[in-house]
């Protein structure tokens, strides 16, 4: 199997660097499998699917034991659910496999939603990318801190950009009936993913904006009817409580918020000061990227907004920073990608999780931060119309109907993202031109960034946790 790079004799191309056969690259394949497999089972950051205990062990007390959602701790810890009780809704089928089957449920749905990621921000020319280069992809995103926090967590953050990155395509292709669907359910589950909305409306786009809040409000209520008391706990004391989900100082934490812990300035002031200037920023940027049509800048942009104005930003979270690596592939700007995606696959934070003071700590311990705020600030918007599906509608969704011999498709602006221009290159190839070297790595005892102790303050929509902490169901 050969590509547009391998034939001979094409004026203007260079090979690339590497094998040139299929065997040879299989082989190196085969050898970055290996040793992906080896660092990912020997590297000191795995977290042992923590947070899926949390999951599980909740829907299980929940559905079996008649216990609480939010009263559920994982054994030896003072943390538990706390997501939205639709989360718990959602997660309800864990009560009916076992602990082992959960793990496995866990890893295969999020390699299938890091497929439907990689599908859309690839475009209509995916396949032209090939086998080899997909390869690579995978093997490179293995080193990738964030993604590979959130398999190992057994987290949902893949899931959660699957869907709302499945709007940007149901928008991409004019599928505007069910367009917000994706996006309602993510804020359901979890509050971050509400920024898109906001993204909606800032486009112009008020029927899949409508679609989103009916979604995500009907979820909430389906919630509600089946657990009223939880639902009452969550949205009147636990949303506004941010101690139950970890320590805001903790280096895991790279939000604004977590930035500020760390200087010792977490009063709610400056951190709404902070928040509003940079809704702003992304408010000034996102409309730019309306007006230009460049919807997968649009919907990175929101992303890497919503990891810096979140209350508790996690490592894992970092991957809603993926679209980011995409859009600058895409504009050429494949050093800065592979600089920006090898930090990211460092740990280099670790080196300040138990002391972040000094300059040093200022700026090693936010680094992820700073990338974050980077994309914010930096991410290139305004590629050609004609390469890019736009967000907003266009005066062109009005124009005279196509001519049957060559028939047009300017009712869906969104499908004319050419397949000869190297613009609409994956967030794969991106990947496989960004290779992270591992280094400065801090092993870690802690599975999570929040597993350090909180303060002693009751977590519960009671005085006392549930029976099922200490003795948790059988798997």
């Amino acid at each position: 199997m050969t590509g547009p790079w391998d034939r001979p004799g094409r004026p203007g191309r260079r090979r690339p660097p590497g094998p040139h056969t299929d065997r040879g690259r299989l082989l190196l394949v085969l050898l970055l499998v290996a040793a992906v497999t080896v660092f990912t089972a020997t590297v000191p950051l795995l977290r042992g699917f923590f947070d899926l205990r949390v999951y599980y062990g909740t829907v299980h007390t929940w559905a079996h034991h008649g216990g609480r959602i939010y009263d559920y701790r994982v054994p030896g810890t003072s943390y538990g659910f706390t997501y939205p009780p639709f989360a718990a809704v959602a997660m309800l089928p864990l009560a009916l496999v076992g602990r082992t089957t959960a793990i496995v449920v866990s890893v295969l749905v999020n390699l299938a939603a890091l497929a439907v990621v990689l599908r859309i921000l690839a475009g209509p020319d995916w396949r032209r990318h090939g086998w080899y280069r997909w390869a690579l992809c995978l093997c490179l995103l293995a080193l990738f801190e964030p993604l590979r926090d959130t398999v190992s967590f057994g987290q949902v953050n893949l899931v959660l950009l699957a869907l709302v990155l499945g709007d940007s395509w149901l928008l991409a292709t004019g599928r505007d009936r069910w367009a917000g669907a994706g996006i309602g359910l993510a804020a359901a589950v979890k509050l971050t993913p509400a920024l898109f909305i906001g993204l909606l409306l800032l486009a112009g786009r008020r029927r899949p904006a409508g679609t989103a809040l009916a979604v995500a409000g009907a979820a909430t209520a389906l919630a509600f009817w089946a657990d009223p008391a939880a639902s009452r706990f969550y949205w009147t004391e636990a949303l506004w409580d941010t101690s139950r989900v970890g320590r805001l100082d903790y280096v895991s934490n790279q939000s604004l918020q977590g930035v500020l812990a760390r200087l010792g300035e977490a009063g709610r002031p400056l951190w709404a000061t902070a928040v509003l200037l940079t809704l702003c920023v992304w408010g000034w940027r996102g409309r730019r990227a309306v007006a230009a049509g460049d919807r997968t800048a649009a919907f990175a942009l929101t992303g890497a907004a919503a990891c810096l104005v979140s209350p508790i930003t996690w490592v894992h979270h970092l991957v809603w920073l993926l679209p980011s690596f995409a859009v600058l592939v895409r504009a050429g700007h494949r050093r800065t990608a592979a600089a920006l995606y090898a930090v990211l696959c460092t740990s280099v934070v670790w080196l300040w999780a138990d002391d972040s003071s000094g300059p040093a700590g200022f700026l090693g311990g936010n680094l992820y931060t700073w990338v974050a705020l980077g994309l914010l600030l930096g991410l290139p918007v305004g590629q050609p119309r004609e390469d890019l599906p736009p967000l907003a509608r266009s005066a062109s969704a009005t124009a005279p109907a196509p001519s049957p011999v060559s028939p047009a498709t300017t009712a869906v602006p969104d499908q004319s993202e050419s397949s000869s221009r190297a613009g609409a290159t994956a967030a794969a190839t991106g990947a496989a031109d960004a290779v992270g070297r591992e280094g400065g790595r801090s092993p870690s005892s802690e599975p999570t960034g929040s597993t350090r102790p909180a303060a002693a303050k009751p977590q519960s929509s009671r005085p006392r946790a549930s029976s099922y902490t200490v003795s948790p169901p059988p798997a």
